[in-house]
């Protein structure tokens, strides 16, 4: 049996040569929609190679905090990737089509490393929290060990649980369109296509959005209160408002990335009307304003960073300046 996409067909199950990525094709000015896209992928890249170079570099930096910022850099710079090369292809080069397997592939990487965002914004909460509500004990309770191996065990969660997902997409069949109403190989547009059984992919989908919103963000909302009530128990004001202030940057980041894709994926878990570009703009939105915003919101403006670029960058010059003095005379 053979379908108009060349079908091939196993046991019983036909996997298309490939699927036809339809989003935001009906939408005027997709061209410049995805060179802003572009330009905030350029941003994004820039600014966490710098943070990531930065914190490999000076060993000062090598500190709990510093590994989760510096895994929140590498987090986001995988995850803007993971789109931004399909979506040129697609939308300026005008080739919509994708490969069985590769789209297997991006839908991996995007989703592993999306739920791997939402925990490494948990991560930094984490930070604020045993700062804050327990000063004396920091060291004790959060050293590089412990942060490495609570990031080690957030990527083993996070590629696990999108693997399994991702696998179970080969026990279905596609039978008929390929057409898939998404920017990019979607998990849900794509199995939506199936002409069998799905409940098994809708259940982890559901679980997908629990995993990746709904637990970090309430891990979030609980570390969150702790330290309002620790820093209300503070005597001096000053240092309720210099307690609150270390908070600013990450709540920020929170807002970014939490408000706007839990409605996104509320939408598509109680399956509510809304137009198909519009959900599109905001989801790929969701996927590329965070990384970008990340290292400029949260790390580049880190006291501590700062005054370690600003160090590195005076040590280089002195160096390079007695370096060329000998070589003038």
């Amino acid at each position: 049996m053979q379908s108009p996409t060349n079908s091939i067909q196993n046991d019983s199950l036909i996997h298309p040569q490939g699927f036809y990525i339809m989003g935001l094709i009906s939408m005027p000015y997709t061209n410049v929609y995805v060179m802003f896209l572009t330009l905030l992928y350029v941003i994004s890249t820039i600014s966490n190679c710098f943070v990531i170079c930065i914190i490999c570099i000076d060993h000062h930096l090598h500190v709990p905090k510093f590994i989760a910022v510096g895994n929140l850099a590498v987090v986001d710079l995988v995850l803007s990737t993971s789109l931004i090369l399909a979506m040129i292809k697609i939308y300026l080069f005008k080739d919509n089509f994708v490969e069985y397997k590769l789209c297997l592939v991006q839908m991996y990487m995007y989703y592993s490393f999306l739920t791997l965002e939402a925990f490494s914004i948990a991560v930094l909460a984490f930070d604020r929290l045993v700062a804050i509500c327990f000063p004396l004990r920091q060291n004790a309770i959060n050293s590089s060990t412990t942060m490495t191996v609570i990031v080690a065990a957030m990527w083993a969660l996070s590629h696990g649980v999108t693997m399994l997902a991702v696998s179970t997409m080969t026990y279905l069949s596609f039978c008929n369109s390929v057409q898939v109403s998404s920017y990019f190989c979607d998990y849900a547009p794509v199995f939506r296509l199936a002409c069998n059984d799905v409940s098994l992919q809708w259940t982890i989908a559901t679980v997908l959005i629990l995993v990746c919103n709904v637990v970090p963000l309430s891990f979030i909302v609980l570390s969150y209160t702790c330290i309002l009530i620790s820093v209300f128990q503070m005597k001096n004001v000053e240092s309720r408002f210099k307690a609150l202030a270390t908070c600013t940057e990450h709540l920020i980041l929170v807002a970014i990335f939490y408000i706007p894709m839990c409605i996104i994926f509320m939408i598509g878990l109680f399956r509510v009307a809304i137009n198909q570009d519009l959900r599109i703009v905001g989801l790929s939105l969701c996927s590329f304003i965070p990384p970008c915003t990340n290292p400029i919101i949260y790390s580049l403006k880190t006291k501590e960073l700062r005054s370690r670029v600003y160090f590195l960058f005076q040590r280089t010059f002195h160096v390079q300046r007695h370096s060329i003095r000998p070589h003038n005379k």
